[in-house]
């Protein structure tokens, strides 16, 4: 096909020759393209805009080419729900339980406690059981951890919710916790909940398993008395600090302290205080050894914790003889598991787990619902990578020999005894069991649901395949047959799956006349008139470009017979319209469908205007800067929502309806609030808009709310509102949060072509005006003064009226809610103020070239300038803009020691700071 610009001259060859007289049919088709001939599939690698019967490439391949039955629907195959054979199952992460999790499915495979809490009598035993039309409700932590373990193992789900074991410990889901901290508090529950049990194999299986003894040994220098003090642990705390090997982190836990000066210890033998040594000796150890690495430590520089991202080497088998008081023991244990916190911040991160199956000894990788068999010729234990770290900034990996590792983020090692009996076999009870196969039979009747919705949306997709495939087949006008042109946006929608059909709308291609534009032919297509008649029956619109009266007196006139017969002679192909016809039934229908949607939209408007008044006027708005008093609970909107519905409600008739509150755009991925309490009380606020409990509720019978977001207050005792605790709902999402406050900063420090101001500091407050006035790149100052002049409101398009009077709060930089479809428009103008100029800078760009625009604006030289951001001076000429914190809609001062005004020394500076490279276009040195 010959290039668009070639078309466009062949269709307007015969104007160069025919009079308008002469102009017949043929010439009007040739200027519309009609005869050109349409291309063939094949031939065609794109749709050729210039030929309007070129209908290839407009989506068509999609229905055209072999069915796949997966695009006829969006509902995913509830087979891969479905727990795969000898696979382990997964927990859901319920926002930041990951930590939880990893826990769960290490004491899951210790079969020796798994078999003890089955064993644990349930209230569900007794009497005649749970009826089948009630859901199972655990009432205890002992009857929660059984039904989960119960169903880890035997459930038919690829993974399961622990959301009833996490409320009935009351942990916040947005809130991650210090794990090993959770790991102590629950095994000290546990322990305290299983004494009450009559059966010693349940009653001591916590003390059994993980409980050892060690002593603090003091001796005294002077008489040798040796004072012991007994204690028990479940978890041996690790100092890794300046380790390399997991035995150097055990042996300075047991390495002898001297008691001297004013640490010395009083002796009972002596009765007085003498320097002596202290040790910790192990006197026993259980069958599960706990070691906890201490990644996580107070820094006191910062006043914060702070991860040390150390490599610790360990090993599969520890001998544990060496380091016990009584070496009459057998003390080799095996590594079974591993748990690791990914990511760089002792705050935020990701926990998952590395486990070894004891009755198959295969080790996995335990990711919240995922779980994955850890394979391979070299077996990587401790290994992943970090979460938002450069992979530049990473310790190189210490060597490591045949059944050894290393570790930079294993913040606990677990280990058991070895032992040559036979792995456990751990049936589950008859009552639990039952209860698993209620929940595989929900399951299981989900799954039939599921694939009964997919089979009738595939059969649904097939049918409009076939009925797509009919109509494109017909969709070329044939020669000398009735056709029609129709939008080729509105063709490719049509065939895009993804997006329904809205009404035809041709208003975009008319001229003047009503007609199509001979210019838009390139956006139009011409098609058959029997495809036309189907689709404005099927999906409406119009006006239909196949001839017909307009209905708007306004695109139409009444002329004289002599004048249409002189009309007629340029035009003779032109319909005729007698005064009396009728005008165009199809058009009248739009006309008044219309007009009905205009006194709909009037409606709408009033009635949502009189049911949240104050909202729309921004009257009598809560705060939580300052929480009312006659409320615990406010409710979240989108600022966008709240901001496009006044819109609507001031202009209903050319502003379209707002339908949706459209709260997702508050959320991230996981659904998680992407901001703190703390956030939208400052930074956040402009973003969100706060609402009263009554008006929530006008606010869901008026819109679709797609998610709630609620804040609540929980007065603290005595009704202190500064201790009160606020609660989101959802939770936020610490790792998403993170992730945007990264990227803010990061765009802040990557700015190209970003606007800044420089404000003159003057003394005396006269900023100078006769010094190399023609360099000034700003407004002049009787244009400053005239913007001063003007009344509030006018001065800055952004001014809002608010109940006082104010002026509504600027944002001091960019600020954008995240994982947004549609872009927000969110006012970044910075009002200039007398003596100040804006500037365009870049991120890159260094404080010697600023300080050159500088003396362009201002007409002072760079060494006469003295600069300063949020009172901190800049002085390193070598330094870029970002690195120097300035960023976007930055304010910096400049305060000159002397102004020059000879502009002959002017050059003489232009000389010295700029060498032999100069100035490039853009006013900017050469990088």
């Amino acid at each position: 096909m010959a290039p668009r610009l070639q078309l466009e001259k062949a269709a307007w060859r015969w104007t160069e020759t025919v009079p308008p007289e002469a102009v017949a049919q043929e010439h009007i088709e040739a200027a519309y393209r009609v005869g050109l001939e349409p291309c063939q599939r094949g031939a065609c690698r794109r749709n050729c805009r210039g030929n309007p019967n070129c209908l290839v490439g407009i989506g068509e391949h999609v229905w055209l080419g072999e069915i796949d039955e997966n695009s006829f629907h969006n509902i995913d195959d509830p087979n891969c729900e479905r727990r795969k054979k000898n696979a382990f199952v997964g927990l859901t992460n319920l926002g930041a339980t990951c930590y939880v999790n990893t826990f769960l499915q290490m004491w899951f495979l210790n079969l020796e406690l798994r078999q003890a809490l089955y064993l644990c009598p349930s209230t569900s035993m007794a009497g005649e059981g749970i009826p089948k039309d009630k859901d199972y409700e655990p009432q205890s932590i002992c009857e929660h951890l059984q039904y989960l373990f119960a169903l880890l193992q035997n459930s038919k789900r690829r993974y399961i919710d622990p959301s009833g074991f996490v409320k009935a410990l009351g942990l916040d889901t947005g809130q991650q916790q210090d794990a090993q901290e959770f790991s102590k508090l629950f095994m000290s529950l546990l322990e305290d909940t299983l004494s009450k049990q009559k059966n010693p194999d349940v009653r001591n299986i916590v003390q059994k398993q993980f409980c050892g003894e060690y002593a603090y040994v003091t001796v005294c220098n002077q008489c040798g008395r040796e004072s012991k003090l007994v204690s028990k642990f479940y978890e041996l705390e690790l100092n890794i600090q300046g380790h390399k090997q997991l035995t150097d982190c055990i042996t300075e836990f047991l390495k002898e302290e001297k008691l001297e000066g004013d640490n010395r210890y009083f002796c009972e033998t002596c009765q007085s205080k003498q320097n002596a040594t202290r040790k910790i000796r192990l006197l026993s150890l259980p069958c599960t050894l706990n070691l906890q690495l201490m990644r996580f430590v107070f820094d006191r520089q910062t006043g914060h914790k702070k991860k040390l991202n150390t490599y610790i080497g360990f090993s599969e088998l520890l001998d544990m003889e060496p380091f016990m008081e009584q070496k009459n023991g057998v003390y080799v244990y095996e590594l079974s598991a591993v748990l690791i916190h990914r990511g760089v911040s002792a705050y935020s991160g990701h926990y998952i787990a590395h486990v070894k199956d004891p009755q198959t000894g295969e080790w996995y990788k335990f990711n919240d619902e995922d779980i994955e068999k850890m394979e391979g010729k070299k077996l990587q234990l401790g290994i992943e990578e970090d979460l938002a770290e450069p992979s530049k900034s990473q310790t190189r990996k210490p060597k490591c020999g045949k059944g050894t590792h290393c570790s930079r983020n294993a913040y606990m090692l677990v280990y058991r005894l070895q032992t040559r009996e036979k792995s456990l076999t751990v049936e589950v009870p008859a009552f639990l069991q039952e209860l698993v196969e209620r929940d595989n039979s929900k399951f299981e009747e989900w799954c039939n649901e599921m694939a009964e919705m997919r089979k009738q949306s595939v059969a649904r997709g097939k049918i409009k395949h076939e009925e797509v495939k009919e109509l494109y087949k017909r969709l070329p006008a044939e020669a000398g047959s009735p056709y029609d042109f129709i939008s080729l946006e509105w063709l490719q929608k049509w065939l895009d799956e993804s997006t329904p059909p809205k009404p035809i709308d041709n208003t975009a291609c008319l001229c003047s006349h009503g007609k199509l534009h001979p210019d838009k032919i390139s956006i139009m297509k011409r098609i058959s008139e029997y495809v036309a008649d189907f689709f404005y029956r099927r999906y409406g619109g119009g006006p239909r470009l196949n001839g017909g009266l307009c209905i708007s007196e306004n695109e139409r006139r009444v002329v004289s017979k002599e004048a249409w017969e002189k009309l007629k002679q340029y035009f003779p192909k032109a319909p005729e319209f007698p005064n009396n016809k009728e005008c165009c039934s199809q058009c009248k229908i739009l006309e008044r469908e219309g007009e009905e949607n205009e006194a709909l939209h009037k409606m709408m408007a009033s009635e949502q205007k009189t049911s949240l008044q104050n909202l729309f006027h921004d009257k009598c708005r809560p705060c939580l800067g300052s929480w009312p008093q006659e409320t615990d609970e406010l409710y979240i909107v989108s600022q966008f929502f709240v901001e496009e519905w006044r819109k609507f409600v001031r202009r209903p008739t050319r502003c379209s309806p707002v339908s949706s509150v459209g709260n997702s755009a508050l959320l991230c991925p996981h659904g998680g609030l992407m901001f703190t309490y703390a956030s939208m009380t400052k930074e956040d606020s402009k973003l969100i808009a706060l609402i009263w409990p009554s008006e929530w509720e006008r606010i869901q019978k008026l819109f679709v709310v797609d998610h709630v977001i609620k804040i609540t207050r929980t007065p603290a005792p005595g009704a202190d509102p500064e201790g009160a605790l606020y609660t989101s709902e959802p939770q936020l999402c610490p790792e998403c949060r993170e992730g945007l406050l990264c990227q803010q900063q990061r765009d802040l420090r990557e700015y190209t072509q970003a606007t800044i101001y420089i404000h003159k500091v003057v003394d005396n407050k006269k900023v100078m005006k006769d010094a190399a006035p023609e360099l000034n790149v700003s407004s002049s100052e009787a244009e400053e003064e005239r913007e001063e002049n003007k009344p509030e409101g006018e001065q800055d398009p952004d001014f809002n009226q608010t109940n006082g009077g104010t002026k509504r709060q600027k944002i001091s930089h960019q600020s954008y809610i995240p994982y947004q479809k549609q872009g927000i428009r969110r006012s970044t103008r910075h009002r200039k103020v007398r003596g100040e100029k804006a500037l365009l800078v870049s991120a890159n760009q260094t404080l010697k070239e600023l300080k050159i625009q500088i003396m362009h604006a201002f007409s002072v030289a760079p060494f006469d300038q003295n600069l300063s951001i949020d009172g901190k001076m800049l002085s390193d000429d070598t330094a870029t803009l970002g690195s120097l914190g300035v960023i976007p809609e930055s304010v910096i001062l400049l305060k000159a020691d002397e102004p020059i005004a000879d502009y002959a020394a002017m050059d003489d500076v232009m000389q010295v700071c700029m060498p032999e490279e100069g100035f490039k276009g853009t006013g900017l040195l050469g990088h």
